[in-house]
């Protein structure tokens, strides 16, 4: 029989480290940076990067492809002046400003193990003054994680400002997301939801597709040309549908209180280089040292082939995804 004082060592052990017998997190490599973190429970696996970020680099399934977008002549590399699209998964502030938005994020960041994954934390930085921060939380089995994604004001005044949370997702795939609940005329006759514009939006292009129940955008390699749309729902998701694998994500919005761009919980973007899901929190005052969290719900799946863009089929394909 095994030495159950061993035993007992060895679990605690394995504990103090953030270790557990089914999620592991080890320090790797990854294409030109030395010091990533893999999250793992043999299934799934995420890397974050610790020279730069907090950004989540790689998700998929161990072994398969990477879901999220990778900008090769960016990897592995730091300290530069300007804000770096690098690829990835990473926590912005909203509304969008082309000086504090787009702050760098070309430095180290703080790398603290958990017990399920692992918590991603960058200086303050110093034109906003504030801080963020990315904590995976891997379930021991299966394909689902919890993302929190946290800023902090360290100014010296309280700032409004929404927290935004973008995933730059891989070439050549197609994005759904789900409108809230649909009715009938003239049952239902108050207003459900934005759908929210931005001027270069051209509902006419192809890459869109609308049904009753979902709106989709196909990334395509050889369009340049941006798209963008917004929208609002309580059960905010998204589901990035590639190679036959899906990337799901949701959050939970609150029509109780303000949401930026005429009031967006989700939004959505594409070029020709990558397709961006998006979900943000309500507007907030934060005050000097208050934090504000977008919590996202993240989950991969195998064989996911609507055969045709259409309600039955999409709703076939991902609402076992969504139970």
């Amino acid at each position: 029989m095994p030495n159950r004082g061993a035993v007992l060592f060895t679990l605690l052990a394995l504990s103090e480290i953030g270790v557990s017998a089914a999620v592991k997190v080890d320090k790797v490599e990854y294409k030109g940076w030395h010091n990533c973190y893999r999250v793992s429970n043999g299934e799934i696996e995420a890397i974050v990067t610790a020279d730069v970020g907090p950004r989540i680099i790689r998700f998929g399934f161990v072994g398969g492809q990477n879901l999220f977008k990778e900008f090769a002549e960016q990897l592995g590399k730091t300290g530069e002046a300007e804000f770096q699209l690098r690829g990835g998964s990473r926590v912005w502030k909203a509304p969008e400003d082309p000086v504090a938005t787009w702050a760098p994020d070309n430095v180290p960041v703080a790398i603290k193990v958990t017990t399920t994954g692992l918590i991603a934390t960058a200086p303050i930085e110093p034109l906003t003054k504030l801080q963020k921060e990315i904590e995976i939380s891997m379930e021991p089995t299966g394909t689902k994680v919890t993302v929190s994604h946290r800023i902090t004001n360290h100014g010296l005044f309280p700032l409004e400002f929404a927290p935004w949370v973008l995933t730059m997702m891989a070439q050549g795939g197609m994005v759904v997301s789900g409108f809230p609940p649909r009715g009938t005329h003239p049952k239902d006759l108050a207003a459900t939801n934005p759908l929210v514009m931005w001027a270069y939006t051209d509902l006419s292009d192809p890459r869109w597709k609308f049904t009753k129940k979902y709106m989709t955008l196909k990334q395509d390699p050889k369009n340049s040309n941006a798209q963008k749309l917004g929208t609002f729902n309580v059960d905010t998701w998204a589901a990035y549908l590639l190679n036959g694998e899906a990337f799901v994500k949701r959050a939970k919005a609150d029509p109780t209180k303000t949401y930026t761009d005429f009031g967006c919980s989700f939004e959505t973007f594409t070029n020709n280089e990558f397709l961006e899901i998006e979900t943000l929190g309500p507007m907030t005052k934060v005050q000097p040292e208050q934090t504000v969290e977008q919590v996202e719900h993240w989950g991969l799946y195998r064989n996911v082939k609507p055969a045709a863009i259409t309600d039955d089929e999409l709703t076939r394909a991902l609402e076992p995804l969504l139970r």
